[in-house]
């Protein structure tokens, strides 16, 4: 469809609005947009907060992630894990708990970060990985994905996590998930969904088993796939697990832009931003990539009409600004969830976009390159 404010540039109908007059910030456009996702989550869970600030003497406040909701009584926060309960923050389910299920991958797997970490290139070896210039070929990834999100991605290509918070399950204790680590697993990736809406299980999981692992000598990367958008001390902990571990932190920057990444998620990108920067300042405590895996990446789904080369060259920037060694992947789309009346990534789009992050960073990848049209 053509956008509805200028008529002139297409748009998807989940958005209606152009990527132009989106990045316009004209007030009425982004209360419609607000409005539209908070349509979309009303649809997950009855009585979902939006996580509106305010302070008034009745209402709790959740410090979890960038939403920072305030919450009226018997309301639920923008990922629907917690709410007020008589003027106290709850969970919605026991603690120590996470709506979470998990698989075995086999090495090497199709992570984003697939060609710059330890399992599956054999970088910093014999330290952080079992194979020396080779992915760990006999070895697993425990690939655990959480089933909420503090995003409301319009193209979300996992939107099974809904399900799984619709009906608060399947749910696990962090030692019974941490169990689940055996001889042949040398690596966890939390992915989701996302795991900023449920990062204190995820770390509790990482510490126990990297603890069992460290008694038995045997590698365990601990890696994230995130929006990075929850708050600082839990970005600290996380870059600390990862960092002993020899393991990877991707973060999906959507947009440079805060009213184009407020659009396709519903959610500002400034806390993501401004972790990936705190994060950044870790990078030089390992080895170049190759020598050692690359312990920070980003990556950006390559959505038509919204992300196009002139959007990745900012963030390209910005990524320089912190290190040119930092790896980042371009993502091919394809139609999907409520953003299915977009065409997929094409190839020429991907190639612009390459060649405009390339002149600033060293390592660009495009993934997906099987969806290209």
């Amino acid at each position: 469809m053509l956008c509805i404010s200028c008529r002139k540039n297409p748009a998807s109908s989940a958005i209606e609005f152009c990527s132009a007059c989106i990045k316009l910030g004209k007030s009425n456009i982004i209360e419609k947009i607000k409005e539209k996702h908070t349509n979309v989550r009303s649809e997950i869970v009855k009585n979902l907060g939006a996580g509106g600030k305010g302070k008034e003497s009745k209402k709790v406040k959740c410090n979890l992630c960038v939403n920072q909701c305030f919450l009226k009584n018997d309301e639920l926060g923008f990922c629907g894990l917690r709410k007020n309960e008589n003027g106290k923050l709850k969970r919605i389910i026991p603690k120590d708990y996470a709506i979470v299920s998990y698989y075995y991958d086999a090495l090497p797997t199709n992570c984003v970060a697939a060609d710059f970490c330890a399992g599956c290139t054999g970088a910093g070896y014999p330290e952080f990985s079992y194979a020396e210039n080779k992915p760990e070929i006999g070895y697993y990834n425990l690939a655990v994905f959480y089933g909420a999100c503090n995003f409301n991605c319009l193209f979300c290509q996992n939107y099974e996590w809904r399900f799984n918070l619709r009906n608060k399950e399947p749910v696990m204790h962090y030692k019974e998930l941490a169990s689940k680590v055996n001889k042949a697993t040398s690596c966890i990736c939390y992915f989701g969904g996302d795991p900023a809406a449920q990062i204190e299980h995820a770390i509790k999981v990482s510490k126990l088993a990297i603890e069992k692992a460290r008694e038995e000598k045997r590698i365990l990367r601990i890696c994230f796939e995130t929006n990075g958008s929850m708050n600082k001390a839990f970005v600290k902990k996380i870059a600390e697990l990862s960092l002993v571990s020899g393991g990877t932190i991707k973060f999906d920057l959507k947009a440079y832009d805060e009213n184009l990444s407020l659009a396709l998620s519903g959610v500002s990108n400034k806390q993501t931003l401004e972790n990936f920067e705190y994060l950044a300042g870790f990078v030089n405590e390992r080895k170049s990539f190759p020598r050692e895996p690359s312990f920070l990446v980003a990556s950006t789904l390559l959505v038509p009409y919204y992300i196009n080369e002139e959007e990745i060259e900012r963030i390209a920037k910005f990524i320089a600004s912190l290190s040119r060694e930092i790896p980042y992947n371009l993502l091919a789309f394809y139609p999907c969830f409520l953003m299915n009346d977009l065409p997929a990534t094409s190839k020429e789009l991907a190639e612009k976009c390459y060649r405009a992050a390339k002149k600033y960073l060293k390592h660009v990848r495009i993934g997906n390159k099987h969806l290209l049209t």
